[in-house]
């Protein structure tokens, strides 16, 4: 662990300095960018705290912290860079630093979610548990370790089942398994990604297969209640066997009555995890009016996703979050007027991407805001169930939710990729 702080507490002539915001994440983050635009936005003296140093680091006036995020020695470090700086707050980009932010606010003694609320939700093991002790809908499961027969389990919480990791995130690993047959295949192949995956528990969870529409629902948790920022219409059905995410479009379509179930709902399962100050994520299915949560993840929408996201006076979901993490979000953020919406570009097959056709053409579809890929060409491109990336992400626009939609798929279906088979 490196610490590279270059103002000290009592700063020039003894001058007091600003408190520092410390914002955890990974240099594999699509999101550095904004969130450093977003401090210095807010006016924040930012350190970053990731495994290396970042390409943004030198233009960092607090300095940078060097560790490893999955190390618990990782707290220590912030909370000894704590007595050198006043540190405002600890804010995770992602899923890499949700626990370390989490577990370096409760030394610190700052506002966050607390660190066993965090662990609860990042396990889909334990937050099933938890969803069903508080009486929330949640289908069947049992946890099985890896080198276990996934049999009788399966045939305990019926057919059609889903087969996934407890950990890993972005339907990494996650399969739909209709017969026997089907899950001796599914289980062998996800337990295969779990046992390449350093870090991943050893077990996988079997539940009973959810039916319905998938919705996900942007928050914030702010002394225990849910503030709402957005809800996203999922259009693609999510039936397997993979579950690959593809478009979100806000606001949602559904009716104003299931609008509000999905909310409560929402809120309910984040309140039993025990989240209670931060970002929220959740992803629910609803199937004959009842609304039952997949997942409430500790954290904000992933990948380049927030871009889709515009608050009253212009502002991003990183400014909204920061503001929350600063204590300065003085009223509930109103969503801009305007439908929006984002397509994670999936990934067709495997192999090495050697160009992309169309992009200009893209960025004339009416209502197209931009489009990025984000996968150089030359990398290999990993498919789910194995895979955890997307090419890139469009985004759009416009008046009306369903404008955004057909938007953002007319500008999918003018892309061409040029992916040549085999390994890189």
């Amino acid at each position: 662990m490196t610490v590279q702080p270059q103002d000290s507490r009592g700063g020039p002539e003894g001058r007091s300095t600003p408190d520092v915001l410390v914002l955890v994440m990974s240099t594999r983050t699509y999101r550095a960018g904004a969130f450093m635009d977003a401090a210095r936005r807010a006016g924040a003296a930012v350190t970053v705290a990731s495994e290396r140093a970042q390409a943004l680091s030198p233009m960092n006036p607090s300095g940078h912290l060097t560790l490893d995020l999955a190390d618990p020695a990782a707290v220590d470090a912030i909370a000894a860079f704590g007595r050198e700086r006043r540190i405002a707050a600890v804010v995770a980009a992602d899923d890499d630093g949700v626990m370390l932010a989490a577990r370096a606010s409760a030394a610190l003694g700052l506002p966050h979610h607390a660190p066993a609320a965090v662990a609860a939700a990042i396990d889909k093991r334990l937050s099933r548990e938890v969803f069903r002790a508080a009486g929330l809908p949640a289908p069947g499961f049992e946890a099985v370790p890896l080198d276990a027969d996934p049999a009788a389990a399966a045939a305990r919480v019926g057919f059609p089942c889903v087969v996934k990791p407890l950990t890993l995130s972005a339907s990494r690993g996650v399969i739909r398994a209709d017969d026997p047959d089907g899950l001796a295949a599914a289980f062998a192949r996800s337990a295969a990604i779990v046992r390449a995956s350093p870090g991943a528990l050893p077990t996988l969870l079997i539940e009973r297969y959810v039916p319905g529409i998938e919705v996900a629902l942007e928050g914030l948790m702010d002394g225990g209640a849910l503030i709402p920022l957005a809800l996203f219409d999922k259009p693609d059905p999510l039936e397997g066997p993979f579950f690959e995410e593809t478009i979100y479009v806000t606001p949602s379509r559904l009716e104003h009555s299931v609008q509000e179930r999905i909310v409560k709902t929402a809120a309910r399962a984040a309140a039993a995890l025990g989240l209670a100050h931060g970002p929220v994520h959740a992803e629910l299915r609803i199937d004959a009016g009842v609304a039952t949560p997949l997942e409430i993840a500790p954290r904000s929408i992933g990948g380049l996703c927030a871009r889709a996201l515009r608050f009253a006076g212009g502002r991003t979901l990183e400014d909204v979050l920061l503001e929350h993490a600063l204590g300065r979000l003085a009223a509930h953020p109103e969503r801009e007027a305007a439908a929006s919406g984002v397509m994670m570009i999936p990934i067709p097959r495997a192999g090495t991407l050697r160009g992309v056709r169309g992009l200009d053409v893209v960025r004339r579809v009416e209502s197209v805001e931009d489009v990025r890929i984000t996968i150089p060409v030359g990398e290999r491109l990993v498919p789910l169930p194995e895979g955890a990336r997307y090419l890139g992400f469009i985004f759009a626009r416009a008046a009306e939710p369903d404008a955004v939609e057909r938007a953002l798929r007319r500008a999918h279906r003018t892309l061409e990729f040029d992916i040549e088979a085999g390994d890189a």
